[in-house]
């Protein structure tokens, strides 16, 4: 008796566990698919990206050779191209390269247009803070402080790639709003930061020198002065133009 009612027993267990596995198999089997095509979808992905960076890196190339040739609108029509790039990183560059190409047309206002577009595409730091910082660059004569403040600080923030260069543009910025009191305390940090390039401590120590001598008042009005007179006429090209290699955030 003992027997049968164990069988009875092993066969009711056996009935419940088919009766689980047909009501679980199928959330089971769907997780399964799901997993599946999310592998394959991370996989297209990559396969895609890379390819659409390769394309952009050789574009870009390209755009860079013209422009180191003297072919300066081939150069920015390349750039234009790369511009609508599916890849992030070279899409920022190529707009970045376009806008100081602009910029040294004197084509200012558009040029802060696609430094802020190429800020705004860019997927790393490293790359946006660049455009940034080229941004209040273009703007440091004629934007106002508040304006500036607006678009610097944040790029001071420990952990930012160019802090140091986004300190020296806003106390620059002070300087020609005549705040002196507000830059010679940016001036004074800078000359602290261990991160900071050399040419920037150096450029600090100058700038407080003159700050503290007097000099620095006579400065907003000189700057305005030179930016009201006419762009020099463009030098006869004696070879081929230098393509833009400066380094991120410098003029």
């Amino acid at each position: 008796m003992t027997d049968l009612f164990e069988e009875v027993e092993e066969q009711l267990r056996s009935d419940r566990y088919k009766t689980l596995a047909l009501k679980i198999g199928p959330w089971v089997a769907g997780l399964l698919v799901l997993a599946l095509v999310a592998a394959l979808g991370v996989w297209g992905w990559q396969s895609y990206t890379a390819r659409a960076d390769a394309k952009a890196s050789e574009e870009y190339a390209k755009a860079m050779d013209a422009y180191g040739q003297g072919k300066k609108d081939e150069a920015f029509k390349l750039w234009g191209e790369v511009a609508q790039s599916p890849s992030k990183g070279y899409k920022s560059l190529a707009l970045m390269q376009q806008g100081g190409v602009l910029l040294s047309d004197g084509k200012t206002d558009e040029a802060i247009k696609l430094f802020d577009a190429a800020a705004e595409a860019a997927p790393t730091l490293l790359i946006g803070d660049a455009a940034r910082l080229k941004s209040a660059f273009a703007l440091l004569d004629t934007a106002s402080l508040k304006d500036m403040e607006a678009r610097l600080t944040p790029l001071t923030d420990d952990g930012r790639p160019y802090r140091a260069q986004a300190r020296e543009a806003l106390a620059f910025a002070k300087l020609m709003a005549g705040d002196l009191t507000g830059a010679r305390g940016d001036f004074s940090v800078i000359e602290q930061m261990i991160d900071a390039p050399d040419g920037a401590r150096q450029r600090a120590g100058a700038a407080i020198e003159l700050i503290d001598s007097g000099g620095a008042k006579a400065l907003p009005a000189v700057v305005k002065a030179a930016a009201a007179l006419p762009p020099p006429a463009p030098a006869p090209a004696a070879g081929a133009l230098a393509p833009q290699q400066e380094a991120p955030g410098s003029k």
